[in-house]
């Protein structure tokens, strides 16, 4: 058990959580790899949510309200590490839950199902072979015929930059939470939010209620996603100084 006295206590307990995943298999074992590279880029921004996240976490609700069609993706990590707030964003958006992993595992697709379901997901849709998305080759090109196929805004924190491409070129726009601005997912991505995910999800939950209650506050100025990733990339910069 870890103290909540002790000055790492949120950063370890995330870790704790990620092993969990992994000794549950909702996580695969490069997952872990995977996190505390993430983790490194938190610590060059402060483990603080910065100005340019919150843009972009403004400019992801807009969004993901506007959609017609908002499908949620998860995999093992975010599983692990955000399942009730995935949850609550789906409700939110009344959109599906669809499982997606990189590495190839029947078993694990189930245990991030039966994870959500346990965390009061009522609407988990699970990759199949009757639709493909085009321009990906590996595992994760598989996809349920009536969630990802279907969507125009597909929500994929801690993406594959591949698949992040992939759906962009199938026309489909993304949204995405990634602590590295310099990856191909985060460049690619419509809107990426530059955050630990167990912040910025959180938020964006909060924001996407308050634009619900205030349909007012869903007018926003143009958004510019480079714009975000070059002040992120200058804060992380500015670290090192």
């Amino acid at each position: 058990m870890i103290p909540r006295s002790h000055p790492r206590y949120l950063s370890l307990a995330t870790r704790d959580a990620i092993v969990k995943g992994v000794e549950n298999g909702v996580t695969s074992i490069h997952g872990l790899i995977a996190h505390g590279r993430g983790e490194a880029f938190d610590y060059l921004i402060g483990e603080k949510t910065r100005a340019f996240a919150k843009e972009a976490i403004r400019a992801a609700a807009v969004m993901l309200l506007k959609a017609k069609r908002p499908v949620i993706s998860v995999n093992g990590n975010v599983c692990a590490l955000v399942p009730k707030e995935m949850v609550t964003l789906a409700k939110r958006l009344n959109a599906p839950l669809e499982v997606n992993i990189f590495h190839a595992s029947k078993r694990r697709e189930a245990a991030i199902k039966k994870a959500l379901r346990e965390a009061g997901a009522k609407n988990v849709l699970m990759p199949t072979r009757k639709a493909k998305l085009p321009f990906i080759d590996h595992n994760r090109k598989w996809v349920n015929p009536e969630g990802i196929a279907k969507a125009d805004i597909v929500f994929v924190p801690l993406e594959d930059g591949d698949r992040c491409l992939a759906l962009r070129k199938s026309g489909k726009k993304v949204v995405t939470i990634d602590l590295n601005p310099l990856s191909r997912t985060a460049k690619t991505a419509n809107v990426t939010i530059v955050d630990n995910i167990i912040r910025a999800l959180p938020l964006l939950n909060q924001e996407i209620e308050k634009m619900q209650r205030n349909t007012a506050a869903m007018r926003m100025s143009k958004y510019n996603n480079k714009s975000v990733l070059k002040r992120a990339e200058q804060e992380m910069r500015k670290s090192k100084e």
